[in-house]
This record gives structure tokens, sequence and C-alpha cells, in this order.
């Protein structure tokens, strides 16, 4: 499955905004509030309702929580916007079918029963097909018994954090790890320096380093957040087709880690994994092009308020440097202005 491309009308922050992704990393560069995450959460959403015991509507509602649960609150909030429309687009490498999943709605729809067109076609075509969906904060720490609680409205956690601890319990890996798989394995362990097991019995998840095990809520938060990578790498949930999207990677780790992490994302997308990510950091960002190889994929998307207007402005571009709104680098010239 290849996402290439979403449209987003009176969404959001969204009035009318075309995105066309490439196969391979997709980086979201902007500032707080100019929908890097909401995109995700609709991608997410979108690859989630691959499987017949999703629907794209409540999956929406699910990973964003308006109030109410209700899709009709996702509309701009402009005087005159009723309407909110969400078109996804998505195929395979080489085949030029692709498949469109359509949700519209509008200010009297209840809850989330948007109008959704293209599921049965989505479904029949991407069944199967593995997304994960890394949140900024950690959350396999706070594991025990979360879904429950969550179900039972004791606590409030939207769907992503729910699934990545789902996913991280279970192993949908067969057989011996393929050399690539090892060398990933092998570059998370550097940084987290063990690996990780899962308790079903006390549904508490452990960093295992030689004969001793630690509870994850004693290891620091950057190394948690690598040892889940190192998870959901071992377990086989990011394979060949499968789809990863990752809030803010660079969140709480160590900056002598991120050209491990660059180079381990860009090892995936070799292994035909798509990948989103937003960032808000110069490191992380320019990585890629350092580290990037020939044939690799990497493309930046920028998001940024027109002037003072609540309008967003968006572009792309091969070369991080090259995008005109960049308020990463223009944060830097700043500092180095005034030091």
């Amino acid at each position: 499955m290849i996402i290439k491309k979403i449209k987003l009308e009176n969404y959001t922050v969204f009035k009318d905004q075309q995105i066309e992704f490439c196969p391979g990393i997709n980086i979201f560069i902007g500032e707080n509030g100019t929908g890097k995450t909401h995109v995700l959460k609709v991608l997410y959403s979108a690859c989630q309702s691959v499987s017949k015991k999703t629907s794209f509507s409540q999956k929406l509602v699910s990973t964003m929580l308006p109030d109410n649960y209700k899709i009709s609150r996702l509309i701009t909030r402009k005087v005159g916007n009723r309407n909110g429309l969400i078109r996804v687009t998505a195929g395979e490498l080489g085949d030029t079918r692709d498949r469109v999943l359509t949700a519209s709605f509008n200010g009297k729809t209840k809850r989330w029963g948007a109008e959704v067109v293209g599921e049965d076609g989505w479904e029949q075509s991407f069944a199967g097909v593995s997304s994960i969906f890394i949140p900024a904060k950690e959350i396999l720490s706070h594991s025990y018994n979360l879904n429950a609680a969550s179900e039972m409205e004791n606590v409030q956690f939207d769907d992503t954090y729910l699934d990545i601890i789902n996913a991280a319990k279970v192993d949908i890996s067969a057989g011996r790890n393929s050399d690539s798989k090892k060398a990933m394995l092998k570059a998370v362990e550097r940084m987290t320096h063990g690996t990780v097991v899962y308790d079903a019995k006390r549904d508490e998840f452990y960093l295992k380093s030689g004969n001793s095990k630690q509870e994850f809520n004693l290891v620091a938060e950057g190394i948690r957040k690598m040892a889940l990578l190192w998870q959901l790498v071992k377990n086989g949930t990011l394979e060949k087709g499968s789809v990863l999207f990752w809030d803010e990677p660079e969140a709480n780790i160590n900056p002598i880690y991120i050209p491990i992490v660059v180079e381990l994302l860009l090892e995936l997308q070799r292994k035909g994994v798509q990948i989103f990510v937003s960032t808000h950091d110069y490191m992380f960002a320019s990585y890629f092009e350092v580290k990037k190889a020939q044939g690799d994929r990497v493309l930046y998307h920028s998001l940024s308020h027109k002037d003072a207007a609540d309008e967003i402005v968006y572009e792309k571009s091969e070369k991080f440097a090259d995008l005109k709104n960049n308020p990463i680098i223009a944060a830097f010239d700043k500092l180095l202005n005034e030091m």
C-alpha cells in the first residue's frame, strides 16, 4: 500500500488543501497549530480502515477525540463552513489503478456518521496492510490495564495510544530474523542497552539487559521510545507494504542518537515501508539529506500560516533548505544573528 495524496476541505485548520506524497519518507515541518499531526492522524485512520472491523469515520473520531465524538466538530471553525470533506488516494507501486476513500460530513452529521464512499474497494485492495502510529509521548510504561480503563471511560486516550500498546504486545513475525532486521535491532540496542520483554500475566513491559530486567516506567523516556521501535521491528509490525506514522521522533532523544534513528527510518523505507513523520528538529530533518543513498525517496512538506490570517500555506521539496517557509531554519538563523 502506498498513500499517494490527500485532499482536505474545511477540515480542522485546512480550508482547501491537497498534498501529494512520495512512496518513501515524508517529513512534515511547521509551527504548532498548522495541522501536521492532523494530517498524520487522518492518513492513519484511512490505513486502519482496511480492516472490515474498522470504520473510517469512526476511526477519525477516535483518533481526534472531538467533544461528544461528533465528527462535525472537526469542520473548520469559520462562518459559513458547514461541510467538511476528506479524500485519500492510495495504490501500489507501478499500478495505475488507485483506490479512493472519501468521507464527507456537515454540521448536522450525528456522532461519527459521515458519508463514506469507497470503503469496500479500499478493504478489498489493502486487506491485511499493517499500519502504526507512534505518538510523541511514550505510552508503553502506562500499558497496564489502559485499554480496559479506557473502555470503562475511567481515562481518555485517543486510539493512537491504545493501538500502539496492542501492536507492541502481539508478535506477528514468523521464522528467523533476516540479516537486515538483525542489523536494525542491533542498532536500536546500542541506544537502549537492552531488549524489550512483555509479561502477559502482569500486562507490563520491561527492558531486559543481561540477566536483569527493569520496569519501563523506571527507564528514561527517550530510551523507552527507542525500545518501542525495537519491539515493532522485532515483532514484524514494520514489514514491506506497511505504513509508519511517527509524531516528533526526536522528542526526548539524546542528540547523538538522532543519526541512528534517521538511518533506521531510511532502512525501513528501503524495505518497502512508507513513512510519515513530523518534526521541529533541525538535526533530525537535516540528517536525512546527509544519510540518504541513491534511490532513497525523501520528501519534505511545509505547513505554515499565511501572514496573520488563519489560512494554511503548503509547499514541498526534496531538499530541506529549499523550502521557502521553513521555521526550523528561520529559528537557527535568528540564533546565529543574536550570537
